[in-house]
């Protein structure tokens, strides 16, 4: 049966939530602002469906859907760029969430540049790429109105070089100014850090922002959205996801999913998960967090992935924690599961806490691992538990199977689910 209750979150981005603006049993067309930004960095929030308001909650409200409902939309009534990019709501569509219109207003200096990324890195993930397939010049478009925007002559697009068909494509529309960039096939090269460090030859330390390397940095998504707001005056009110890993039908790419979209729901759409599954991820392999299918899905919802069950260990086992994966508490999460013993914990020595999460000093380029597993060794641990880049894990499959310790990664489940190369030892090319 197709969903019926669409539950829209105030609060799915940096910064303060918006106020809910509309009563229980009001009816809304899609489109309808339902939540107004709030002072300081704040978005708006409008109706993904139209319908009639069930519920209004300090965190959400939620949307009877009307099921005679169009394909249309009310339309933004702003007149400048900056300001349809602001009223349409946009934030970062592919990870924290920072809106989109302060980012854009950043000032840079002369030869300043704009930075699509469109590295689509977590494995699995799809969604950016379809984007690009389906609609090449409108992504193009989106960039021209960023550049224009933010008052800067050069933009790129940041996309891994494996991805032929869809770099063909974007060169066709490409305009004055604008270039290809192709990042090399690795776990972090979608890193914001990463991105800048390979097209400008800059490292970023880990307390600095993209316009200290003068530089504005928006995703694939974002971008297309921003080409919807100024272009259409469509404000955002459906996401790009993946639903893949051990789902019936395979890895799946759907673009424009309402926003409030129950997790079943899109389950269900993709033909349901497998006969066994060990969990269901929301984001990517390397970051994403548990979920249930009761969990609705926001702005910066990227992937709906299922594992495959958790394979049995209950021996000592050491924890390897990167910045680039899953942190501590995932692990520990997922070392339970397995029924598994940690005995010890170790960080990379690149990881450094910022603002509550680990960041790496420099993403992609690991200074080696072996004295952390030693030290895991000395503890006593039989089997190890990572999370780790490509370049992390490439160092650690040179020491841990010499010490006869077998390595698991926290993107096994789904990656396995998926019909992925497990993260091990990997050629870089």
């Amino acid at each position: 049966m197709e969903q019926e209750i669409y539950r829209i979150y105030l609060n799915q981005h940096i910064g303060r939530p918006a106020l809910a603006c509309v009563n229980p049993k009001d009816e809304v067309l899609k489109g309808t602002l339902i939540g107004k930004a709030d002072e300081g960095l704040s978005l708006n929030v409008h109706a993904s469906v139209s319908g009639t308001v069930t519920l209004v909650t300090g965190e959400y409200i939620e949307i009877h859907k009307n099921r005679t409902e169009t394909g249309g939309y009310l339309h933004l009534t702003s007149q400048n760029p900056i300001d349809l990019v602001q009223e349409a709501g946009i934030c970062g569509m592919g990870g924290a969430g920072f809106p989109t219109y302060a980012k854009l207003k950043t000032k840079l200096k002369e030869g300043g540049i704009v930075i699509v990324n469109a590295a689509e890195c977590e494995p699995v993930l799809g969604h950016n790429l379809k984007r690009i397939i389906t609609n090449p010049e409108e992504v193009v478009e989106g960039l021209a109105i960023a550049m224009d925007i933010a008052n800067v002559n050069k933009g790129v697009i940041a996309i891994k070089g494996k991805h032929t068909a869809a770099v063909l494509l974007l060169k066709k529309h490409l305009k004055k100014n604008m270039g290809i960039f192709l990042l090399p096939d690795l776990y972090p090269m979608g890193e914001e850090r990463a991105v800048i460090r390979e097209i400008t030859g800059k490292l970023l330390d880990i307390h600095s922002l993209p316009q200290d390397a003068n530089s504005i940095v928006i995703n694939l998504e974002t971008i297309f959205r921003v080409y919807e707001a100024v272009t259409l005056k469509k404000p955002v009110i459906s996401k790009d996801i993946t639903v893949g890993g051990n789902i019936n039908r395979g890895n799946k790419a759907i673009l424009d999913v309402p926003v409030g979209t129950q997790v079943g729901e899109l389950i269900r759409l993709s033909g349901g998960i497998g006969k066994d599954v060990g969990e269901l991820i929301l984001g990517g392999p390397f970051t994403g967090k548990r979920i249930s299918p009761d969990t609705f899905i926001t702005k910066t919802t990227g992937g709906i992935l299922a594992a495959m069950p958790f394979l049995q260990d209950k021996r000592d086992m050491g924890l390897l924690v990167c910045a680039c994966g899953g942190n501590e508490d995932r692990l520990r999460q997922i070392a339970a599961s397995m029924g598994a013993n940690v005995i010890g914990v170790e960080f990379c020595k690149q990881a450094h806490p910022v603002n509550g999460r680990l960041k790496c000093d420099n993403p992609g380029k690991c200074p080696g691992q072996s004295v952390k597993v030693l030290n895991l060794k000395k503890l006593g641990a039989k089997t190890l538990l990572i999370s780790t880049c490509t370049d992390c894990s490439n160092t650690v499959m040179s020491i841990a199977p010499n010490l006869q310790m077998p390595v698991y990664h926290c993107t096994d489940g789904v990656l396995r689910g998926a019909g992925f190369s497990l993260v091990r030892k990997i050629h870089l090319h």
